[in-house]
């Protein structure tokens, strides 16, 4: 198949369109740079220019390609109504392109607010509908897109998609520990999220592609429940430093805008996509790359 990526050299784009091109798709990805431009390319993928707001390069690739995958979003979290705006402006294009084709959608969303009690399943539905809603309810509109022939599928992700070169919210604990002096946690710690090797993500991306039905919702976790004093001790150690419990009130200045994500539980089950698509997990798991180096240095 050929695929559109949006988000396609980002942290999981990059695992994605990897995976894709190992296992003989074609991709068009989605760059608004020239350097990613020239990622792309080196990757053996093509490049179409472009970026969220521009909703005419959205269209043409979702019409050029056989299936599309929507990564990308701003992560505004400074400016969440425009941030909503944006996605709900591009996930509609998209699936006016795709209108009456059949062809497979791939759309991303995290664990964050899904559920009162944790964990998620996949047949828990998002409680974000409608356009001011978190993301402009995406998930909900593109999965509501089945009746109008496409093949939509919503993937959720685990709050740590975890490797080496990570840029996320480990990656910003660890900065945390570096500028303090310690590796902390919220309260008892006993907070807790999934997390899953950004290789498991890349390969998952491509099985929904190839076989997921359409309507369904897919948990990209290969762990269920880390505590995030586990997180925290882990750091520690990798990194020589003491380990402490950080009171909630002192979080947003110890973590930054990672406090509260961090203070939140995020858990999800893998049970339904690992048995519907044959999904085996096999990367690293989150202590493991910590424990390694992966989030030690600058």
């Amino acid at each position: 198949m050929r695929i559109f990526v949006t988000g396609s050299t980002g942290w999981i784009g990059s695992a994605a369109v990897a995976e894709l091109l190992r296992s003989g798709h074609e991709v068009v990805g989605l760059a608004r740079s020239d350097a990613s431009v020239a990622k792309l390319e080196r990757a053996g993928a093509e490049a179409l220019t472009g970026d969220l707001d521009d909703l005419v390069s959205l269209r043409d690739g979702s019409r050029s390609c056989d299936g599309v995958v929507h990564l990308a979003n701003k992560h505004d979290w400074a400016h969440p109504a425009e941030n909503n705006r944006t996605e709900r402006a591009a996930v509609e294009t998209i699936l006016d392109a795709l209108d009456g084709s059949t062809k497979p959608f791939i759309i991303a969303n995290g664990l964050s607010g899904l559920v009162d009690s944790w964990p998620a399943t996949e047949m828990d539905a998002s409680p974000e509908v409608g356009p001011g809603a978190d993301r402009g309810g995406s998930e909900n509109l593109a999965l509501s897109a089945t009746t109008r022939g496409i093949r939509s599928v919503a993937m959720r992700f685990a709050p740590s998609v975890h490797g080496r070169g990570d840029w996320g919210f480990v990656n910003w604990l660890a900065a945390a520990a570096r500028r303090t002096g310690v590796s902390g946690y919220i309260g008892d710690g006993g907070s807790a999220w999934s997390a899953v090797h950004v290789s498991d993500a890349g390969q998952l991306i491509r099985l929904a592609l190839e076989k997921a039905p359409a309507g369904v919702r897919l948990h990209a976790v290969a762990e269920g429940s880390i505590s995030t004093r586990a997180i925290a001790q882990a750091l520690g150690r990798a990194m020589n430093l003491p380990v402490t419990s950080i009171d909630p009130e002192d979080a947003p200045d110890h973590f930054g805008v990672v406090a509260h994500f961090f203070a939140e539980t995020m858990t999800a089950s893998n049970v339904f996509t690992r048995e519907t698509l044959g999904w085996q997990p096999s990367g690293p798991t989150l202590v493991e790359d910590i424990l390694a180096g992966g989030y030690s240095t600058d």
